[in-house]
């Protein structure tokens, strides 16, 4: 077949090495390449010259490579990168790693286990990683028009079981409680070693299909926690790696509501940090294109805040009070029916306690309609996975108070981040924070600026047992809200007490 040379045809010593040590010869590397080619709807028909050309520096075509790794793989009872057998090119090992939508789940898992090793060795590919703006929107077409995949099945490496899995649940949604409560920069090193060194092992393990999909489905989920956490943690072009892998891991697990939840909680929160607000409306649509019909209604009324969100930075107030409608709609059925998450699929927690229940409508927008109930669902789509029962009255109030506080909508806005705060428990320190930063933003927005001090008072108390940038990001933000006001002396007391916040950003990630 034809090939390309790497390195100027220089011997591939680190192929050399692999094959060695899974006491292969030529012919038998061929023919496991095949069989795995074969496996993965591919026509390769190489003998044992063609691994004599490699060993001499050629490299092969398209998913080939892939092959090769995976065969010397089950030999090995391991995970063999494209990197150790020498076959790395630049979407692995460049700037681009992590953002590539892997075709096959061979070639995902591998991208995604060199993303964590990568990250874990602190490259400098990723800690000078910045966000890519193609890659906001192109994962989530190849997401929204992906077909089923193959058997996940592995016959090789340690026996990997359900018990297994549940630990990386159990492990994930600790991790996920601690970070709600105290900040990501004490806990995202965790959460990236544990990747790197427990969850990366088991991918190679041996599984039937139904283990293999529930554990690519948990490998998703932490991820996902990861790439928040970068967020989190001022590594935007880090956090976007992460959250395409997570959306490629339940792609490959047949968890297409998580894939939109990725989307929406996730990478379209991420553009919004970014100011690309049509790229968070697009994610938001696509999430609920991409699970019509296959999701409970918690989760639409997650993905229709999301959309609320990216209209209201557009300036769009009539989509946004068509999204925000739609959203209070979702959350009134879910809530109503009374489905409740399980733990199985879990890492979010228990649901966070409801809010006041207001008026009928989209949380007391003016002029959303109540909305009468929608028709009766699926029962099938009854029962809530636990990483989306935290998405309650509580957190769409603080969604809709941010998009009302982008329209310049003051009044109602404070009412939503009053609302947030009323329901929020004090295990979310963060979001606390957040919704406290916000009601000061609308406070200052309304000219109580001596009140605003005050709230941003309260908020920097939460920030002091923070390692949270995002908090830190916001409260900074609204010390610049009030700068029209900065005669008065409280302004000037609580601009001092912020200034250096916009710098913990850069130093988050060494904290």
């Amino acid at each position: 077949m034809a090939a390309r040379p790497i390195e100027a045809r220089t011997p591939n010593v680190r192929l050399q090495v692999v094959i060695e040590e899974a006491g292969c010869s030529n012919a038998g590397l061929a023919r496991r390449v095949n069989m795995c080619g074969r496996e993965h709807g591919l026509d390769l028909r190489y003998d044992k010259t063609s691994v004599a050309r490699w060993l001499r520096g050629q490299r092969p075509r398209g998913q080939a490579p892939a092959m090769i790794a995976e065969a010397l793989g089950r030999k090995l009872g391991r995970a063999v990168t494209l990197d150790e057998v020498g076959m790395a090119d630049s979407r692995h090992s460049g700037t681009a790693l992590g953002l590539i939508y892997a075709p096959t789940v061979t070639a995902a898992v591998e991208q995604v286990c060199e993303l964590w090793r990568a990250d874990v060795g602190r490259r400098e590919v990723l800690t000078r990683a910045t966000p890519v703006a193609s890659a906001l929107v192109e994962p989530s077409r190849d997401w929204l028009i992906s077909a089923p995949g193959p058997p996940l099945a592995r016959t090789s490496g340690r026996s990997v079981t359900r018990t297994d899995v549940t630990a990386v649940r159990e492990t994930t949604a600790t991790l996920a409680a601690l970070d709600r409560r105290h900040g990501s920069g004490h806990y995202r090193p965790v959460t990236v070693h544990y990747l790197n060194s427990v969850v990366s092992g088991l991918l190679a393990g041996r599984y039937d299909d139904g283990v293999g999909r529930e554990l690519l489905a948990a490998a998703a989920r932490m991820t996902e926690l990861a790439g928040g956490m970068a967020a989190d943690t001022g590594l935007p072009g880090v956090a976007q790696r992460y959250y395409v892998q997570a959306l490629r891991l339940a792609d490959a697990a047949g968890d297409r509501a998580f894939g939109g939840y990725v989307l929406a909680a996730g990478m379209s929160r991420l553009a919004a940090t970014l100011g690309n607000h049509r790229e968070v409306v697009q994610l938001a649509r696509t999430a609920r294109e991409g699970t019509r019909d296959r999701v409970p209604p918690r989760a639409e009324a997650l993905f229709s805040a999301a959309e609320a969100r990216g209209a209201a930075g557009l300036g769009d107030e009539a989509a946004f009070r068509e999204a925000a409608a739609r959203a209070r709609t979702a959350l009134e059925q879910a809530e109503s029916s009374g489905t409740r998450g399980g733990t199985a699929t879990g890492a979010a927690g228990p649901t966070a306690p409801a809010g006041p229940a207001g008026p009928a409508g989209a949380a007391g927008v003016p002029g959303v309609p109540g909305g009468a109930r929608e028709p009766a669902r699926d029962p099938a789509r009854g029962r809530e996975p636990a990483w989306l029962a935290r998405f309650g009255r509580p957190a769409l109030a603080y969604e809709l108070a941010c998009a009302l506080l982008e329209l310049g909508r003051y009044e109602a806005a404070q009412r939503r981040a009053e609302e947030a705060l009323a329901g929020l428990p004090e295990s979310s320190a963060r979001l606390r924070c957040l919704a406290l930063a916000a009601l000061g933003r609308a406070q200052s927005g309304r000219r109580e600026p001596v009140q605003a001090c005050r709230t941003g008072t309260r908020a920097l108390r939460l920030l002091d047992g923070l390692a949270s940038g995002r908090a830190a990001a916001e409260l900074a933000r609204l010390a610049r809200s009030l700068e029209p006001y900065e005669a008065e002396p409280a302004v000037r007391e609580f601009a001092a007490r912020c200034h250096g916040l916009g710098s913990w950003l850069t130093a988050a990630p060494s904290r």
